[in-house]
């Protein structure tokens, strides 16, 4: 990683946002993304206890979609058509699948949400992370490739993207924007989704 890019990147973010993620202008343009509201909806609707109704689930995880900002309007509408069209089975799969990701074994639900997303060309890097960046915004990031692919290139990190998600870049990434965010504390970013948005920003056309 190459931390004089990322503190570089701060500077110049905060030459703009004195107060980083606090100051006024940027607490107005957040209000936008609407991560709060989400997240108590994400927490809500994907608790544990939820899941033994597979159905309100995948429900729940289409009106997220929708609502979403961090998702591109092109996939909202396939992501909702799929959910309304899955059979028994896949409602099962599609819930069962989140419910791994989100409160068991990770990788195993991440994998398998990617294969059930797959069957219906939804295996895309935005639907797969959203949910969870939303449910924890502290732990889980949300990745979108073009700032995914940004980020690994300016700041030299030692990850190979590739389009279909996988965990393997999954876990790094989520690795390296937890150890960027510490050395890059003074931006003040509430959550991971925030950091990796300051860093879109700040290294599009630096360097």
């Amino acid at each position: 990683m190459n931390k004089e890019v990322l503190l570089e990147a701060q500077r110049l973010f905060l030459s703009r946002y004195p107060g980083g993620f606090a100051d006024p202008d940027l607490v107005a343009t957040g209000k936008k993304f609407k991560m709060g509201q989400h997240g108590d909806f994400a927490r809500e609707q994907f608790a544990e206890s939820r899941f033994d109704a597979p159905r309100d689930i995948v429900e729940a995880m289409a009106t997220l979609v929708s609502r979403s900002a961090l998702v591109s309007m092109f996939e909202k509408p396939k992501f909702k058509a799929a959910a309304s069209t899955l059979s028994p089975m896949e409602i099962e799969d599609w819930a069962g699948s989140l419910r791994q990701l989100l409160h068991g074994d990770q990788k195993t639900g991440f994998e398998s949400l990617v294969a059930a997303l797959s069957r219906h060309k939804l295996a895309k890097w935005t639907l797969v992370t959203v949910v969870p960046a939303y449910y924890d915004q502290q732990a889980e990031v949300f990745v979108k490739p073009s700032t995914a692919k940004l980020i690994i290139g300016k700041l030299a990190l030692d990850l190979s993207y590739s389009a279909t998600p996988t965990w393997q870049f999954y876990q790094g990434y989520r690795e390296a924007v937890l150890k960027m965010r510490q050395i890059a504390r003074d931006v003040k970013a509430p959550t991971n989704p925030s950091f990796t948005g300051f860093l879109m920003m700040t290294l599009d056309g630096h360097g």
